[in-house]
């Protein structure tokens, strides 16, 4: 049985271009200009990228990047970047219209979910039905999907500057060995979960990394713009969650849900409102303002949440391999 998800929001088109920004966009001297969307992967490319790079974030986050439309002031740092790094399967549908609108013929537009993942493997579920033809976008949340993410961006940044591919080699190499190190730290503490990971989330971010690691993604509340769902509807949700035994009901600290504390309560299970799939942990310049930090962050407050314990996730490091000088909308 599984949780209806109610409406899923969609992105709006953006067209047509803009001024730039010079505050806040273009280069750095002679480094390569890296244009990113959500901040896990603008972290990502920070990591692989160091003080090569200047990466330049687009998505604010905290930002429902489903429906995020780019200001076209945008368009200035798409004109001038060396590299356009979007997750796809139809996330950024208008900010990959706005960039190929302005960016140079040259510049690649990468769309990492597309060059790691086949067609085949591409999971539709109860938020993203295959008859409305936009795949689970969230890759990012599997740690060996982001390691390949990583590989990509390593690639694509040797391929335009190969004077320094030894150094962004180097910080795969590192980056790699800390997403294995957070991938067995996350299968050796959720087989403390009594009875296995069952899962309801308020967005459905985890589908990938359940599929991997075996969890039961039981379903997820997802209003259309973030409208409140039926009473009718609410019923249903709160019979199917007593259905599944579900111990815990995860709601977030960007979009807090009444209907999902409503759902959690009336069916006996935990609350718990931190979760967070692309809002990376504490500000810009923290120590665990990262991918690794934000995906230690969840895993943790999953299995513990239901009832396990996480020690191997607690003392796992969590540091950048390469120093972060990255933008991150807020």
């Amino acid at each position: 049985m599984r949780i209806v998800a109610i409406g899923l929001a969609a992105g709006v088109i953006l067209t047509g271009c803009g001024s730039s920004d010079d505050s806040a966009q273009g280069g750095n001297g002679d480094k390569l200009l890296v244009a990113t969307t959500v901040s896990p992967m603008t972290s990502i490319a920070a990591n692989i990228g160091g003080d090569l790079v200047d990466v330049q974030g687009i998505v604010p986050e905290g930002t429902n990047s489903h429906t995020f439309e780019p200001d076209p002031s945008v368009a200035g740092l798409l004109s001038d970047a060396d590299l356009i790094l979007v997750n796809g399967l139809k996330l950024e549908d208008p900010t990959i219209e706005l960039a190929e609108a302005n960016k140079r013929p040259e510049t690649a537009i990468v769309e990492l979910g597309n060059e790691v993942l086949p067609e085949s493997e591409y999971i539709y579920d109860f938020s993203f039905p295959k008859a409305d033809g936009k795949p689970n976008p969230h890759l990012w949340t599997d740690p060996v999907l982001a390691g390949e993410y990583a590989t990509v961006m390593a690639k694509k940044f040797s391929e335009l500057d190969p004077d320094n591919a030894a150094t962004y080699d180097a910080n795969l190499t590192a980056f790699l060995a800390k997403t294995t190190a957070l991938a067995d730290a996350l299968e050796a503490d959720q087989a403390s979960v009594p009875g296995g990971i069952k899962l309801v989330t308020y967005h459905d971010a985890y589908a990938y990394v359940g599929q991997r690691y075996g969890w039961d993604v039981v379903g997820a509340i997802q209003p259309s713009n973030f409208a409140e769902p039926t009473p009718s509807e609410v019923a249903a949700l709160i019979d199917q969650v007593k259905a599944e035994k579900v111990s815990a009901v995860f709601g977030s600290e960007v979009f807090p849900s009444p209907v999902l504390e409503e759902i959690a309560n009336e069916a006996g299970a935990q609350y718990i409102d931190d979760l967070r799939d692309d809002d990376l942990p504490g500000e810009p310049g923290d120590p665990e303002h990262s991918f690794l930090g934000l995906m230690r962050f969840d895993y943790q407050t999953i299995i513990e949440g239901l009832g396990g314990q996480a020690p191997t996730l607690r003392s796992l490091d969590v540091s950048d391999v390469a120093p972060d000088n990255a933008k991150y909308p807020q």
